[in-house]
């Protein structure tokens, strides 16, 4: 009996042994004749710069270089190293959100203190904002800044980092760190373009804008990358941008420079009303280009003036890269009580779902802006308010215009970029917004972020 159920058992080892083969062989030949894996293909948004990435010129003091950290996904750009020349003065403004990143934080603590005698550096990856993730947020900054510090020859509180992506998922810093021997070795003059790649995230094109101004006869130069596509909202920047020149000014005069025209361009927009945690805008003057001490000076006004267009043109370029966006559109509300209460009403139409939507469909339903402009807690009053679609007259007077068709508003809904205007008929306040429409697309590209 006892060797009638050892030979059972033996067959029956025997039978599971043939069939574990038989799945083998069965999984690799399925393996062999599935199609490849479809790459994903991005679609660029139908409102990107028509000339692509602009010809930036290179700034005397700042180097760039990139790698392939393994940050979240193999085989992609996703880490920027900037490193800055001694002397160099850092500005910047950052989000406002309760729930920042230790990046962000870090750089807050950092972008005040004086000590330019040193270099600097900025460090950026994409695929992990960092945020959220505790203690291990703060151990993931130090080590980087740690290890830049070190490989520069630089002080650790002049080592920016900046990271951007998936929230809530521990930063593999080791990786970063990994990289850095040849990010170091790849430093070159020239390689703002590839940084600008390897900070995108759900990008569809990479953003820069660049300016030139005379200063005493010479030339100073202003370059500028961003990375931005959805979760954008008026809190600062909502974005990453970075942005250098080779003017040699006051650290304090090019902090009053930035705060002043980031309420103008990124304190501007909005994709869908979201405040990123990891925001960050830094601006850097290498001090090796023509120099800046009167800021009451015409020469002064002239490098505000190119900053400002420099600033709002990567502004612009992140709108137009709203998820899922084909339409750019411009708001301007005039006529308010105060300029604040200009913007609050431009912001609440630029945010509403219903006015987006309708952007979309092309649909002229002006309505939807008459309850933004009603909900927005601007001071208001219904039979002053007047309403423009570009150089069509809507509404006046808080009525349909007379001489206004409907066929004309749909018409004009059909382009690309638009221009919605609101009078409110109160005062001298005025405001300008810019935000995309909101299609289906955002919902497909947000639906599987994490995936």
């Amino acid at each position: 009996m006892a060797k009638t159920d050892k030979r059972a058992k033996d067959k029956a080892k025997k039978w599971k042994r043939h069939a574990k083969a038989l799945e083998a062989q069965l999984a690799a030949a399925t393996a062999a004749s599935a199609p490849a894996p479809a790459k994903k293909v991005v679609i660029v948004s139908p409102l990107a710069p028509k000339d692509g990435f602009p010809l930036l010129p290179v700034i005397a003091g700042a180097e760039f270089a990139t790698a392939q950290a393994g940050v979240r996904y193999a085989g992609r750009t996703d880490v920027m190293l900037a490193r800055l020349a001694p002397g160099s003065v850092i500005a910047g403004t950052f989000t406002r959100s309760a729930t920042r990143s230790a990046a962000v934080l870090d750089c807050q603590a950092k972008v005040g203190l004086n000590d330019a005698t040193k270099g600097a550096a900025i460090l950026v990856n994409s695929g992990n904002s960092n945020a959220f993730t505790g203690s291990r947020g703060w151990t993931s900054v130090n080590a980087l800044t740690a290890s830049v510090a070190a490989k520069l020859g630089i002080p650790a509180n002049r080592v920016f980092t900046s990271s951007t992506g998936v929230i809530g998922e521990p930063l593999p810093h080791e990786r970063i760190e990994a990289a850095l021997d040849s990010l170091v070795a790849g430093l070159s003059p020239d390689g703002i373009t590839n940084a600008a790649r390897a900070i995108m995230t759900t990008d569809t094109y990479p953003k820069g804008a660049m300016a030139e101004v005379q200063i005493n006869g010479q030339t100073a130069r202003i370059v500028g990358i961003a990375k931005g596509s959805g979760m954008i909202a008026p809190d600062m920047a909502t974005m990453l941008v970075y942005i250098i020149t080779d003017v040699a000014i006051s650290r304090a005069a090019l902090q009053s420079i930035v705060s002043r025209l980031t309420e103008r361009s990124f304190n501007a927009i909005t994709v869908d009303s979201d405040t990123s945690t990891s925001d960050t805008l830094l601006v850097a003057a290498t001090g090796m280009g023509p120099a800046l001490s009167n800021m009451r000076s015409a020469e002064a006004k002239a490098f505000e003036r190119a900053m400002g267009d420099v600033m709002l043109n990567l502004a612009h370029q992140v709108v137009r890269d709203g998820e899922g966006a084909t339409k750019f559109v411009g708001i301007t509300v005039s006529g308010a009580a105060t300029d604040a209460e200009a913007k609050l009403c431009a912001l609440s139409i630029a945010n509403s779902p219903l006015v987006k939507t309708a952007l979309a469909g092309e649909d002229p339903n002006w309505g939807r802006i008459v309850a933004a402009v009603g909900k927005s807690g601007a001071q208001a009053d219904r039979d002053r308010l007047s309403i423009t679609f570009g150089a069509l007259t809507v509404a006046t007077n808080g009525m349909v215009d007379p001489g206004y068709r409907e066929a004309e508003g749909a018409a004009y809904m059909k382009n690309p970029e638009l221009e919605i205007g609101v009078d409110l008929g109160l005062g001298k306040g005025k405001s300008k917004v810019w935000t995309c429409d909101l299609t289906h697309r955002y919902i497909d590209i947000n639906a599987d972020y994490r995936s």
